[in-house]
């Protein structure tokens, strides 16, 4: 019988509790096994983990001290398929099969297929990974088949409506990047929420950076709540959205395990004025750029290359806002897929300068989505 999902926390297992912050390999067991004994003995079960996390050693950490220290009605887990790593449908056992002895589980409540968008959605058609997923199930090995997407709402629906056998999708969501032309949580959560999809939510902190916000913004959370952590307020802006069955986040230490605990155990929904405060902390952040383009979309016409200008640049003021990451190349490359066309095929014509308002010198910032982008 499977378990059900207890509480809206989960632990997301990519960024475990390290000895050595520069080695990811490097899991530091004892305090790992501190955290996992804490958020089962409160009441929450739900774990994440995938084949990439901690250089392929998320999945044996996940066994050793939760499998073989808890009955399995005591946890859900869900792990994912590489699909970057997929050449054919030959390699869809091979991962799942190494994913399924490292784990050693009898089945995995939800399995996925990760990062899902423009750059693997074909060849995973291709490799018929879904009619695998399929057969999986119907032999008892995985409970529910999902997607972890790293893609804008278009493409989410298109996926859905070719491939009915999803269940769940595991979005990034967090109150940045709710209405965030390139990600659109809150478009992809409505296009889940029409095709009756299972919700789960990745990033509520967006890698830390919603814990570690400048003075001027913290001052306006404190101002209203001296208590509340700044990743508390993360965490109920994800919990609090329609249809949301859990909220991963990936926890390095015991105190932020305790933090989220804390927010989530006795979870109180986000009030009016606290979006209010919210939507105000998104308007000081977003004024925080280093390219001072208002997507007024003025150069695109001129533009010889096609370059969507307005798109480059507001993802290289995301990552500059909050530290780069290489989540972010992902988008940049679902962009130029799309646009069939990258920055760095500007030629410096110069004709998008005279229809800036802002007066931006384009072709050399293009040169900084060009270094940011396409030489990591």
């Amino acid at each position: 019988m499977m378990s059900k999902i207890k509480g809206k926390l989960g632990f997301g297992l990519m960024r475990l509790p390290l000895t050595d912050e520069n080695n990811p390999e490097s899991v530091d067991e004892s305090q790992m096994k501190e955290m996992v004994d804490k958020f089962i003995k409160v009441g929450f079960n739900y774990f994440d983990t995938a084949y990439p996390y901690h250089n392929g050693l998320s999945e044996k950490y996940f066994k050793k001290l939760v499998v073989d220290r808890y009955p399995r009605e005591d946890y859900v887990i869900s792990s994912k398929m590489p699909t970057w790593l997929l050449k054919s449908s030959e390699d869809l056992p091979k991962y799942f099969n190494e994913q399924f002895k490292k784990c050693n589980v009898d089945y995995f409540d939800y399995y996925l297929m990760h990062c899902v968008g423009q750059d693997t959605h074909q060849n995973v058609m291709d490799c018929k990974a879904y009619e695998y997923l399929k057969t999986l199930k119907e032999e008892g090995k995985i409970k529910h088949i999902g997607i972890s997407l790293h893609d804008n709402s278009q493409y989410l629906e298109k996926i859905l409506n070719e491939v009915p056998e999803i269940e769940m999708v595991l979005l990034q969501v967090n109150y940045i990047d709710w209405e965030y032309p390139n990600i659109e949580s809150r478009k992809c959560c409505e296009v889940a929420r029409k095709y009756g999809k299972e919700i789960m939510i990745m990033e509520p902190v967006k890698g830390g950076y919603l814990a570690n916000l400048p003075l001027s913004v913290e001052e306006k959370f404190k101002k209203y709540n001296a208590d509340d952590s700044l990743a508390s307020w993360a965490m109920r802006f994800c919990g609090s959205v329609e249809g949301v069955s859990v909220v991963i986040s990936g926890m390095s230490n015991i105190e932020q395990m305790e933090d989220n605990i804390k927010t989530m155990s006795e979870f109180k929904a986000l009030n009016q004025e606290e979006y209010g405060i919210i939507d105000e902390v998104v308007d000081i952040i977003n004024e925080s750029i280093a390219i001072s383009c208002t997507n007024c979309n003025y150069c695109i016409d001129s533009c010889n290359e096609n370059i969507p200008i307005p798109k480059y640049f507001s993802l290289y003021n995301n990552q500059y806002q909050f530290g780069f990451q290489p989540l972010y190349l992902e988008y940049y490359n679902n962009l130029s897929n799309i646009y069939n066309t990258k920055a760095s095929n500007c030629s410096e014509c110069g004709n998008c300068l005279n229809h800036c308002p802002q007066k931006i010198n384009i072709p050399e910032e293009l040169k900084k989505c060009v270094d940011r982008f396409e030489t990591n």
